[in-house]
């Protein structure tokens, strides 16, 4: 392949790419198995506990390709999750505000690893959340994952 065409072919690649939103879904009621393989005859990985959120990378068929937080890749069922919108806390001690606003007061702090049901999705870089005994508040997107 002449370096022309490869240069354009990756040029191609990487818009497509750039253009892929990222769809994330959450486990549903009952924990999920994640898979090594599209079949439930295949090796089991591990289990991803109820309101996990899941990044789906591929859909084949029933199952879904999906990577978690740490950035394993696994799969699963499709029917096993959720539309429903959850994060993980990325960092120590995140302030949860009471605006989508620096200087606002912090409701509440959560520790990293803590889930946080999406509320409402900012576009200014703000997500409103959660926590499952009833507080709410903002945090800044790249402060969670699943967003």
């Amino acid at each position: 392949m002449s370096i022309p065409r490869w240069i354009a072919g990756a040029t191609l690649m990487l818009a497509a790419a750039a253009g892929h939103a990222f769809d994330f879904k959450t486990v549903g009621a009952a924990p999920a198995i994640l898979y090594d393989a599209p079949s439930t005859k295949s090796g089991k990985l591990f289990i991803a506990p109820r309101g996990m959120p899941l990044e789906v990378v591929l859909s084949y068929g029933e199952w879904v390709k999906v990577r978690d937080v740490s950035g394993d890749m696994a799969w699963t069922e499709a029917k096993v999750l959720s539309s429903r919108r959850n994060v993980v806390v990325r960092t120590a001690a995140l302030k949860v505000r009471s605006a989508a606003d620096e200087a606002s007061a912090p409701v509440f702090i959560a520790d990293k690893g803590i889930l946080l049901e999406v509320t409402e999705a900012g576009s200014s870089g703000w997500v409103k959340v959660r926590h499952k005994d009833g507080l709410n508040g903002y945090v800044k997107s790249g402060d969670v994952w699943g967003i």
